[in-house]
């Protein structure tokens, strides 16, 4: 069996990749909906409307939601990112059609309620105040914005205090209608499943909601670099130094990913190796490559102590601008060995399926065979990651740092030394 895909009248583009030896489904919704489709003044309502929807329908208030995903053993559940919103379900194959009604009553039917709004605020605003009280995730925060100011890509997913606090049934509504039309979603599903039956499942719970809205296109990246401080009085200092990455389509995106883990991806990788092993300058230490539609931001993050800040930097700036020159074959071959068997050992997942698909929908409106991808990792050579590697050093670095400071180098030093 492989993976099909059928558009229905409406837009609702449905995907499939059966596993017929399992006995449980993950299917969800994925759309074009987060942080880049927001003006600046409504910052954070892609994820308030994410919440909100599960806060009641016309037909279930929100306990019901919960205890009939519940009462059948299954779990639902959303996220929100900088280009995509998901909802999404994990079920027993027979349980499908529960999924698919839920799933499509929540994306179609719920009430908004003004006061599930307000109360909601809080519980957003608790969410604000719990990652700025987590630095190794709010440090992530600050990198993006030093990335990319002043738009809409650097700005947080959560929001701000005060766009939350300033957000009404009205802003939510309206993101409702202009981004959730069937023509912006996918449905896909993954496990014990039959096309033909979750095409008739899709016919029959997501209606027609008309012809396609014309949506202005969000703004295009911009990447610019420079550093944030944001100085605390932590055990740890939480440092992040970042780089122009690559888009989703751009054709070195399998070399970023394959240099990535050869960097920085696990413990056979040379940051994990020089500055943990060799050096013990830090505890957690690695590489990390985020894409977007026409853009990306390649990093590297690192926990250390106040005074082992002022070794870390130069020997991750050393490390970055020399990998060129002394890349190994060996190294790279490991490299892309480990993206092969995290894709084929991702096979095993319902959920990690469902994903993968629906966001190959999104991107190349197609789904990609194992075979495809496979080829395209095992095609990265030493000139490919070479090239990559140049690509990064040409942009701007990106510095962002939360703790005690006082030993970390200014960004134009560090520019310096990567540049040497």
């Amino acid at each position: 069996m492989s993976v099909q895909v059928t558009t229905l009248g409406n837009g609702l583009r449905v995907a499939t990749d059966p596993m017929p030896h399992v006995e449980s489904v993950t299917l969800g919704v994925w759309l074009d909906s987060g942080t880049r489709y927001e003006a600046p003044a409504r910052n954070g309502i892609a994820h308030m409307l994410e919440h909100m929807l599960f806060k009641g329908t016309e037909r279930r208030s929100a306990r019901a939601l919960a205890e009939e995903i519940e009462a059948v053993g299954g779990s639902m559940n959303a996220y929100t990112g900088r280009e995509t919103t998901a909802f999404h379900a994990s079920v027993l194959k027979e349980d499908a059609a529960l999924a698919v009604d839920l799933i499509a009553d929540i994306l179609q039917n719920s009430l908004l309620d003004e006061s599930e709004l307000e109360r909601e605020k809080t519980v957003v605003l608790q969410e604000i105040g719990q990652a700025r009280d987590t630095p190794d995730d709010m440090v992530f925060d600050h990198l993006q914005e030093t990335a990319f100011p002043r738009q809409a890509l650097g700005r947080p997913v959560l929001g701000t205090d005060a766009t939350v606090s300033a957000m009404s049934r009205t802003d939510l509504a309206d993101h409702l209608a202009t981004h959730y039309g069937t023509h912006r979603m996918v449905l896909a599903a993954s496990g014990r499943i039959d096309h033909d039956e979750l095409v008739r499942l899709a016919e029959s719970c997501f209606r027609n909601d008309g012809p396609a809205l014309a949506l202005a296109a969000p703004e295009a990246a911009r990447y610019v670099g420079g550093e944030l401080r944001d100085t605390r009085e932590l055990e740890q200092t939480h440092l992040t130094l970042g780089f122009q990455g690559l888009g989703y389509r751009d054709p070195d995106f399998y070399a970023l990913a394959v240099f990535s883990t050869l960097f920085g991806g696990g413990m056979s990788s040379r940051l994990f190796q020089t500055v943990r092993e060799d050096r013990g300058l830090v505890y957690s230490i690695y590489s990390f490559a985020s894409s977007y539609a026409d853009s990306g931001l390649f990093g590297i993050y690192a926990g250390t102590g106040a005074q082992e800040v002022a070794q870390v930097v130069p020997l991750v700036c050393d490390e970055f601008a020399r990998v060129g020159q002394d890349l190994q074959e060996a190294e790279v071959s490991r490299a892309r060995n480990q993206l092969k068997a995290a894709t084929l050992m991702g096979l095993e997942s319902t959920s990690n399926r469902c994903e993968q698909l629906a966001r190959q929908m999104m991107i190349w409106n197609r789904p990609l065979s194992t075979e495809e991808i496979v080829a395209r990792i095992e095609a990265v050579d030493q000139a490919a990651v070479r090239r990559v590697i140049g690509r990064l050093l040409q942009s701007q670095p990106s510095v962002a740092a939360l703790g005690p400071l006082d030993g970390l180098e200014a960004v134009d030093a560090i520019a310096a030394r990567l540049a040497a």
